[in-house]
């Protein structure tokens, strides 16, 4: 296998320090607070990207405990500067989950007011489940960029697990929320969720994705925490099947 990016800052003990910045966080163990077993048990990947030579980092689906990933950044000499949202689950974005109040991003902004940015289909989704109004949110469209630093992340409109889910793609990374996983892909069969869009998602939208490019999913569902995408695309189940027909049948709910 080629060798894939760290996930860890690197020693700053006088060697070269690569200008983009990128941390995979997991949650309720690399943040949360202690006893948390939701955030144990929902195994949510968090991601800090930024430009080190300016300071400044965005952080996707900042859920259960901002404070500390905030903090994460800080010690790594980065400060957030702006949210990606992947799609509008409350274990990405806070909320109630069956009953569970997680935090998320009204207590974010309540440390660093700093712009949300959301796909404009699920900005509703976000403000009814967050309480946020829409004056915190930046809405997009596929193909928009944001830039972070001297750096750009393309965002790629996703559909299938929710309207508005959405994909980043910067540096040959690919962050894919509960789009794509390593092995499988999100649930369709809750509100909003589409399993035909789903598989044109995958098939289709993603196509532009190179295999050369490293697949960060937003849970901690698999043996690896990230792998390449031409593996991904070779072993997971999901693009086994040939035709929409095929697909449906085996993974349509």
């Amino acid at each position: 296998m080629n060798e894939l990016p760290d996930t860890q800052p690197p020693a700053r003990s006088g060697a070269a320090v690569n200008r983009f910045y990128f941390r995979q966080l997991l949650s309720g163990r690399d943040f949360g607070a202690p006893g948390d077993e939701v955030a144990k048990q929902m195994r949510n990947f968090v991601y800090l990207l930024g430009d080190r030579n300016t300071g400044d980092a965005l952080v996707i689906d900042p859920a259960y405990d901002p404070r500390s990933i905030v903090d994460a950044a800080a010690a790594d000499g980065m400060r957030i500067s702006g949210v990606l949202v992947t799609h509008h689950h409350p274990d990405h974005i806070g909320g109630d989950l069956f009953g569970h109040s997680i935090s998320g991003l009204p207590e974010l902004l309540e440390i660093a007011s700093v712009p949300v940015h959301v796909h404009s289909k699920e900005a509703g989704f976000v403000c009814s489940l967050t309480g946020l109004d829409r004056s915190s949110l930046v809405c997009h469209s596929s193909g928009d960029l944001v830039s972070v630093g001297g750096f750009s992340v393309e965002l790629i409109h996703t559909p299938g697990h929710t309207p508005g889910s959405q994909c980043f793609l910067v540096k040959n990374r690919l962050l894919a929320g509960d789009t794509l996983f390593l092995e499988g892909c999100g649930r369709t069969d809750f509100p909003g969720g589409d399993a035909e869009e789903m598989y044109v998602s995958l098939t289709q939208r993603l196509a532009k994705v190179p295999g050369s490019a490293v697949l960060f999913p937003g849970h901690d569902y698999s043996l690896r925490p990230f792998a390449l995408m031409d593996e991904v695309r070779r072993l997971n189940s999901v693009f086994v099947p040939r035709s929409p027909m095929e697909w449906l049948a085996t993974f349509g709910r």
